[in-house]
């Protein structure tokens, strides 16, 4: 047996072992195998949960909606309101801690209403080894981390979503919009949709892996490290001086080297 169908099973048995479960689901490949391998297991037992609110763009609740349909998953589309949190609004290093407490606080309201047993996410195991402050809000709620607990890792996933035929497995990374703006820097609607209109003028040109990072008047673009160049050439294109001019920034900047997970962090002083 290969190693990506002994992972396969083993994430089959993890998940077997619950009687009903509930899958905080943002889209994203870790949490869609989650969903998949609980929906293939347990069936009608299984239920996605998407927080839906500023911070997540648009394109990924539609996304949400694709993807549990192409998996056969049910799936409800659920309001968090960490917008009326002032210490996630604050923006501080721990944001992430106040997002995923209010986003499991309504997964849990809606595991009583469902009288769903045990609420899962897509942590995966590398997770533990970045600055992470949502792994404490789900330690908090008790939730359940299927890949982390079979030593699931990203390249793992990637490999094992695709044995199984998850139509996202090569899906790029994405964070929340928030994740955009600098600590310290409050979580308003209007940043996040600035940014938002931005990243989709980048993937209407071509790019796949793509962030544009709020500065005041200045957005720095990241996309792919080896298109760096490419977009540094087509910075001043209609479309994308049209996207800045219009979320309200004096200018846009390439950042060399590209897409990296953590970049913000290490430029807001935290890990």
């Amino acid at each position: 047996m290969s190693r990506v169908e002994e992972l396969t099973q083993a994430l089959r048995r993890n998940v077997a072992e619950h009687d009903s479960v509930l899958v905080a689901f943002s889209a994203g490949v870790d949490s869609t195998l989650v969903l998949a391998v609980a929906t293939e297991v347990l069936g009608d037992r299984a239920l996605g949960v998407t927080g839906v609110s500023p911070s997540v763009a648009p394109a990924e609740i539609a996304s949400a909606k694709e993807l549990a349909e192409a998996l056969g998953a049910r799936l409800r589309l659920a309001s968090t309101n960490e917008m009326d949190d002032p210490s996630y609004v604050a923006n501080p290093t721990n944001r992430c801690f106040h997002c995923k407490t209010e986003l499991y606080s309504v997964c849990e309201r809606v595991a009583r209403e469902e009288g769903v047993t045990t609420i899962l996410n897509g942590t995966n195991a590398d997770d533990p080894g970045d600055h992470r402050p949502g792994l404490v809000a789900a330690d908090n709620a008790r939730v359940r981390s299927p890949l982390l607990e079979c030593g699931l890792h990203k390249d793992d996933v990637r490999a094992v979503a695709r044995h199984l035929g998850v139509p996202n497995w090569d899906k790029p990374a994405l964070a929340c919009l928030a994740s955009r703006l600098p600590h310290g820097t409050p979580v308003t609607i209007e940043r996040l949709r600035s940014v938002d209109s931005i990243e989709i003028a980048l993937r209407e040109m071509g790019f796949q892996q793509v962030r544009a990072r709020h500065f005041g008047d200045e957005v720095r673009l990241e996309v792919e490290s080896e298109r760096v160049d490419e977009l540094s050439d087509r910075l001043h294109e209609a479309v994308l001086q049209a996207a800045v001019s219009q979320a309200g920034f004096s200018h846009a900047t390439v950042t060399p080297g590209g897409y990296r997970t953590g970049r913000l962090n290490e430029l807001t002083g935290s890990v």
